[in-house]
């Protein structure tokens, strides 16, 4: 808790994952089929059930001197021995909230996809499965010995809605407060979000009251290392700048569809989260789904209980760090309600806040009211993750 008595939680960061992660948990016949690292052509990279599945790195930009490195050279260049410790172990990383003033910190992936996708590219059910659960017990592990204040969110086999299910209940009783889901399971075999084969999987996270996350580029054909956005010609540092901004608007993308799926009509209690997606997009988007439904699909809009817009009041966050106010708080507070904005800092990626995330967004925050500030800081995050 702040010098001013406010309770702060920061709603996404990231952890490296370490290159044993699966291999000392996986049974013996499984430990050299799951996720492992190997050095191919000169370049660690994962391998999964015998194939590359994505380069292994140091996953963050802060280094062991807590200084903040270009993306291009940390991405691409450092090894694990060089990221901050706080990348990858709970306990270092405890002494850095402590160090911010954080109370609590969700936290996702970095190099096996941001929603985990990754896990789902191999054709053995059972591996895949085991997978899973080794990196869920793994988070389990961590949210329970930090005593709450570190909370990984485990990872859903979206190939599998009755798996997610099972699996949804399972982690629910080790402790999560969330899960963290792929927005396209269709690339892994299974129907699209909107189908209603996935009403029993909304229905359990409704029941079980974990909100389901949605981070951008969390999805197979979604996200490549840049995201699939800039042009082939642009510099790497540029591909990153231009993929990175395209990735926040991405999740418009994940957000409509939500929306329009009738989803929250059928499970009005559950919530869902847009995380690393930025706010100033959102009031904009809303609007025109408003209007285009209103002059495309009228007889579509009359089957929903209310207007577009009004779903992301009662079901939807959305994550907010490093925008600059230029009245996009107030604008989206007008939009969705102050209820509705979780605070972020997404250490140790390349934008985060770091070092002193708090005294960053001071300054973002000071049109708003004592009471806006921390709902948004950290009272909307403990009441949705029961901290």
């Amino acid at each position: 808790m702040t010098d001013n008595g406010l309770f702060i939680v920061d709603s996404d960061s990231h952890w490296s994952e370490p290159a044993d992660l699966f291999t000392k948990r996986a049974p013996a016949q499984f430990r050299d089929r799951v996720p492992r690292v190997e050095t191919i052509d000169g370049q660690q990279m994962w391998v999964f059930d015998g194939k590359p599945v994505g380069a292994y790195s140091a996953g963050g930009v802060i280094g062991r001197d807590g200084k903040k490195e270009s993306a291009n050279k940390a991405l691409f260049e450092w090894t694990i021995d060089e990221i901050h410790v706080g990348a990858y172990d709970p306990k270092v990383r405890l002494q850095v909230l402590d160090e911010c003033g954080i109370d609590a910190q969700i936290i996702f992936p970095s190099t096996i996809g941001l929603g985990g996708q990754d896990l789902g590219l191999s054709d053995d059910p059972a591996l895949t499965r085991l997978s899973i659960e080794i990196y869920n017990d793994a988070m389990a592990e961590i949210q329970s010995e930090s005593g709450n204040r570190l909370l990984p969110l485990p990872l859903m086999p979206a190939w599998d809605i009755d798996l997610c299910v099972s699996e949804a209940r399972r982690v629910a009783a080790l402790g999560a407060r969330g899960i963290n889901m792929t927005s396209d399971p269709q690339d892994l075999g299974s129907p699209d979000l909107a189908n209603r084969a996935w009403d029993p999987f909304w229905e359990a996270c409704s029941e079980l009251r974990l909100p389901v996350h949605f981070h951008i580029g969390a999805s197979v054909t979604g996200m490549t290392f840049y995201g699939k956005y800039p042009w082939e010609s642009h510099g790497a540092n540029t591909k990153l700048a231009i993929g990175g901004t395209l990735l926040f608007i991405g999740n418009a993308r994940v957000v409509t569809n939500l929306i329009l799926s009738g989803i929250f009509d059928r499970h009005p209690d559950l919530q869902t989260v847009s995380v690393e997606s930025g706010i100033g997009w959102i009031p904009f988007i809303l609007e025109t789904l408003d209007y285009e439904m209103a002059e495309n699909a009228p007889e579509e809009l009359a089957q929903l209980r209310k207007m577009p817009s009004d779903y992301f009041r009662s079901n939807i966050y959305a994550t907010f760090w490093f925008e600059n106010n230029r009245n996009k708080l107030p604008d989206l507070i007008e939009a969705v309600g102050e209820d509705r904005i979780l605070f972020e800092t997404d250490f140790p990626h390349p934008t985060c806040l770091y070092p002193g995330p708090l005294q960053s967004v001071e300054a973002k925050m000071a049109t708003l009211s004592q009471d806006a500030r921390a709902k948004i800081l950290g009272e909307n995050a403990r009441k949705l993750y029961r901290l």
